[in-house]
């Protein structure tokens, strides 16, 4: 359902890094992290998505998560902006 909800929406910032600097932003309504990624590559989007009071949905692949967002590579987490 979440890769749906990806790969349907308009809006989407691709990357921890940029994740966490939309989050920051105040843009985002929902973050979705994959599960199969090493925690300290996620843990700084985690912990600024629970800052914010953001959603976060966790999926299980890193590589269909980034087929979701139409790249070729995995994608550790995924932010559906407004």
């Amino acid at each position: 359902m979440s890769y749906e909800k990806v790969s349907q929406a308009k809006h989407i910032v691709v990357g921890s890094k940029q994740v966490v600097k939309a989050l920051k932003a105040g843009s985002v309504r929902e973050v979705i992290v994959a599960d199969d990624v090493d925690s300290h590559v996620v843990d700084r989007v985690l912990l600024t998505a629970e800052e914010m009071n953001v959603n976060v949905t966790h999926v299980d692949s890193m590589k269909k998560l980034g087929k979701a967002c139409g790249i070729e590579v995995g994608a550790a987490a995924v932010a559906i902006t407004m």
